[in-house]
């Protein structure tokens, strides 16, 4: 807040698509690839105030209420969050990867009055009705064919002009997967989104000039924040992919009509491109900027684009810090491989122990955030608020350390990391080495009990096809790389590894299913 004789005074959050549709009405603001539309700026903006118009005066969405969607990627989604702005009303996006009842558990906690979904959804949808305290369900169609979201902007009899809200009124709600108990929804307010423009877009290079391909989940802030909202906010263009596909990415990114410079995607993204055999030939030499996040990035990844003349700028982010935390600059890229840089523009970090105190440089510790990037809060979670900061310095859950210049390297999630021995072993340490062997196309470490070391590694494997590979061969070639305690005692293969929504590996269900139950397939 800014302060006047008279006390402190909210800050306005301004209304992106109309002071673009007022400045340049005619440049393109979005692309959606699966149903072919193409909206500048002046439509964008006017359907946005349709829609606004339609939620208030046909729905009766008052300030404050929550809108949930529920939709593959599109630029309806894009729509919905600027219309619950003009608005004051809070978007909330569903993972639409989730089961129902685990999607009535965020709908009963969030407890929006309207669920927009696409018609695939359309059982999930009536499921939800019936279970949750919903008033009423909008259907839209993919492709922008006829639907009760179509209709209720062609009726929409006014262009709903924007309620004015502030950097601390709430945008979205986010709900986080977490490892054990039911998920978190993290407040988003709009301070943390226009700051994250400014620590995310300045060294990202965005402007008005930036054509960006977004292949993330629109319901993940990776996907709504790196970069689409930054390019919003700069008056560029956002290209929609309605699902990632890795030979379709190759081409859109080599798509000179096209002409994108920018591009976000999380560690297993870039893998399967650069595993597809449409790789070697791909030009790439129109990306201005390549982004990546979510997960530690082996090293071989980093290097394979770097050699394509693509160098990946790693970063660091959370849901709850709007995402941006750690930057990797452009010019360091390569000097730095494999660290996720310094702190973005207006943050601040630490690295503790377990007791909150700072660790020296070379140490692992806890990352800890503090900043106006950072959630108030939890949606009607006290006891998570209560354990997530001290402070006002937010938890992240990651270890990390600072080498001797400086930069940060996320080693690894603080709960994926085992003790064996008594030794501490992050696993993506060792699953840096194991990506050096070219038979394998994932890999992935899990602490498994031992009556000797309490915990010992255990290496779950997906090998690429028509590939041959022995537990033997994957056990020395760690052995000739890492100490004694790092070494995986096991190698489990598996066809493919299980990912969340944006291509993480879900560790958990590695340790809970057979893989982490001390069984182990025969080698291949």
């Amino acid at each position: 807040m800014s302060t006047t004789p008279a006390g402190p005074v909210p800050i306005p959050a301004y209304d992106w698509p109309a002071h673009h549709a007022r400045m340049s009405p005619e440049r393109t603001a979005l692309i959606d690839l699966y149903s072919g539309r193409r909206w500048s700026y002046e439509r964008f903006d006017e359907r946005v105030g349709r829609l606004a118009g339609y939620l208030r005066f046909g729905c009766g969405v008052e300030r404050g209420e929550r809108v949930a969607i529920l939709a593959p990627n599109s630029t309806d989604y894009l729509e919905v969050q600027f219309a619950c702005t003009r608005l004051g009303a809070i978007f909330l996006p569903l993972n639409w990867r989730l089961a129902v009842p685990e999607l009535e558990y965020i709908v009963n906690d969030a407890t929006p009055g309207i669920l927009i979904y696409d018609r695939q959804f359309e059982g999930e949808a009536n499921a939800l009705r019936e279970k949750c305290r919903l008033e009423s369900l909008i259907d839209l169609e993919g492709r922008g064919g006829e639907s009760a979201y179509e209709r209720g902007l062609s009726d929409s009899q006014s262009v709903f002009a924007s309620t004015t809200v502030y950097h601390h009124d709430v945008q979205t709600i986010m709900y986080t997967s977490g490892t054990t108990g039911h998920p978190k929804g993290a407040m988003i307010t709009h301070g943390m989104t226009f700051i994250n423009t400014v620590n995310l877009g300045l060294p990202m290079l965005i402007n008005h000039e930036t054509v960006h391909l977004s292949i993330l989940p629109l319901f993940h802030t990776g996907g709504l924040n790196c970069y689409a909202n930054p390019v919003l906010h700069a008056g560029g263009t956002v290209i929609v992919m309605r699902t990632f596909d890795p030979g379709v990415c190759l081409r859109l990114l080599a798509d000179k009509e096209l002409g994108i410079t920018h591009f976000f995607g999380v560690p297993a993204n870039y893998q399967f491109m650069d595993q597809h055999p449409d790789f070697p030939q791909t030009d790439l030499s129109g990306i201005r900027l390549a982004g990546v996040g979510g997960a530690p990035v082996p090293l071989s990844t980093l290097e394979t684009w770097a050699r394509k003349g693509v160098p990946l700028q790693q970063g660091f982010g959370m849901t709850e810090t709007s995402p941006s935390v750690l930057i990797l600059s452009a010019e360091m890229a390569v000097k730095k491989i494999g660290s996720t840089g310094l702190p973005v523009l207006h943050t601040e970090v630490r690295i503790v122990d377990q007791d909150g105190r700072d660790v020296p440089r070379g140490a692992v510790g806890e990352l800890w955030v503090r900043g106006p990037n950072v959630t108030p809060g939890y949606w009607n979670r006290p006891d998570a608020n209560e354990s997530s900061f001290t402070g006002g310095w937010l938890h992240t859950g990651d270890a990390a350390r600072q080498d001797e210049d400086g930069y940060y390297y996320i080693v690894d999630r603080w709960k994926d990391m085992y003790i064996s021995g008594g030794e501490n072993v992050y696993p993506a340490e060792v699953e840096t080495v194991l990506y050096e062997l070219p038979q394998i196309a994932e890999a992935a470490v899990i602490g498994i009990p031992d009556d000797r070391w309490g915990e010992v590694g255990r290496a779950v494997i997906a090998l690429r096809a028509g590939e041959t590979l022995g537990e033997g061969e994957i056990l020395a070639h760690c052995a000739r790389k890492l100490a004694r305690f790092k070494v995986p005692k096991s190698v489990f293969f598996v066809a493919a590894l299980p990912r969340n929504a944006t291509g993480k590996v879900l560790k958990r269900e590695l340790r809970a299913g057979e893989a982490g139950g001390g069984r182990r397939k025969d080698e291949r």
